[in-house]
């Protein structure tokens, strides 16, 4: 019996934000589109690990990976890329002779599809001549994340991005419009534009404004934002996402501390009053509008009184969700260079008294809803018939329907019969 050839195989280790999801999607793709099979590390030819510089303690998780793809059994090529690999190239080459880097992102799957002829796996050059595969169904996200941008030059305090991503480069309009038609022709519902500061899009003079409008008229069902920096929540911005019904009315703004002292020595570019304004701006142009944010706790300096400003500004807003992180000093940023920093016991304390102020505040948000109905889109169906997927909204929702209709990726209608945890639950309406 002839033996069954060997089909080449790429694991991917994705560490970080959206904007690293993306982009190692993207790679994926390319990959696909070369027949190579996406699978498990342990069975993996080559290993792509994506890192995360953001703090120490993401630096320490993407070195473990590194080790830990680098000592499997089979012995995978381990190609490592992100913003670590922009930092520190030589440190992570060091961890091992099987280990490459690649800090251009464009490059990996070139690099990937060579280190797999190398292996005699596939044809030489095979990804480079390859067109990507969509970027939909098995594999990907049913709610298709699309960069829009790249880089930031805000340099706050606390922050290494800049130097690992460089200064803003946006993806040109037209790039994003070809992949956003491509993405509606493969069945895909919704996009979530990503970025690292995707309000300073500008594409030849076209804002972030100007593409939801082109991105709408393609057709989309739903458009939503990964984040969104305050000063960039502008008249424009509100008039354009408020005349779209593509575009789910969620927004995702960074608070970081409610005390203009800690604001300032963070590096942020608003004030506690000029937030303020911003989030009521918001919810008078997008009725309805459910509002997350980031809260950083324990920043250099941080006094009781200016945590104590923070926690009654999140009681005198009012958010959907809240995403609660301690300070951790990153080497190389303006704040690791501090001698007063809050001790990991008071940091603690104070982050887990947000928390549960968050979770408070999440219960309500999705209590009031109770008895109305909302459009999910599925993400996966049960064999017993729940879907769980999201609404416009953001709230995740289990609803009951019919496993043998249902599939990842559709529409459905929900009427919200109750909360469980922080899920909504609901039944097909």
């Amino acid at each position: 019996m002839a033996e069954t050839p060997h089909v080449a195989r790429v694991a991917f280790k994705t560490l970080g934000c959206k904007v690293n999801q993306v982009e190692a999607e993207q790679i994926a793709a390319e990959l696909l589109g070369s027949a190579v099979e996406l699978a498990a590390d342990v069975e993996a030819d080559v290993i792509v690990i994506n890192t995360c510089t953001v703090t120490a303690e993401a630096d320490h998780k993407a070195r473990k990976a590194v080790r830990h793809a680098h000592g499997l059994p089979q012995e995978p090529a381990v190609v490592v890329t992100g913003c670590l690999a922009a930092l520190d190239a030589g440190g992570l080459e060091a961890l091992g002779e099987r280990v490459v880097v690649e800090a251009d992102k464009s490059a990996v799957a070139t690099r990937v599809a060579a280190l797999l002829a190398d292996r005699a796996l596939v044809p030489a050059a095979t990804a480079a001549d390859a067109a990507p595969a969509p970027r939909a169904g098995r594999g990907f996200h049913t709610r298709a994340m699309v960069k829009i941008e790249d880089g930031c030059d805000n340099y706050c305090a606390y922050c290494i991005v800049p130097f690992a991503r460089g200064n803003p480069r946006s993806t040109p309009l037209a790039d994003i419009i070809a992949e956003v038609e491509a993405l509606v022709a493969a069945g895909v519902n919704e996009v979530v534009l990503t970025g690292i500061n995707i309000g300073r899009y500008d594409d030849s003079g076209a804002d972030l404004p100007a593409l939801i409008e082109a991105i709408a008229a393609t057709g989309i069902p739903r458009i939503r934002l990964s984040s969104i920096e305050p000063p960039d929540v502008d008249a424009r911005f509100l008039e354009v996402v408020s005349a779209t019904p593509a575009f789910c009315r969620q927004l995702h703004i960074p608070l970081q501390s409610g005390s203009d002292r800690t604001l300032t020595e963070m590096g942020r570019h608003y004030t506690v009053a000029g937030y303020v304004s911003t989030v009521a701006r918001a919810r008078e142009a997008l009725p309805g509008l459910a509002l997350t944010t980031d809260v950083l706790v324990g920043f250099p300096g941080e006094t009781d009184a200016d945590a104590t400003e923070t926690f009654g500004l999140l009681k005198r807003i009012g958010f959907a969700k809240l995403h609660v992180f301690r300070y951790s000093a990153r080497p190389g940023t303006i704040a690791a260079k501090r001698d007063d920093r809050v001790t990991p016991a008071a940091s603690a304390t104070r982050a887990e008294r947000v928390r549960i102020r968050g979770e408070h505040m999440r219960d309500q948000h999705l209590t009031a809803q109770v008895g109305t109905l909302v459009e999910v889109l599925v993400e996966r169906v049960s064999e017993d018939g729940v879907a769980a997927g999201m609404a416009r909204d953001g709230s995740r929702v289990r609803v009951s329907v019919d496993p043998a209709v249902c599939t990842p990726g559709s529409l459905v209608s929900a009427r919200i019969t109750g909360v469980e945890g922080a899920n909504l639950l609901g039944t097909e309406a």
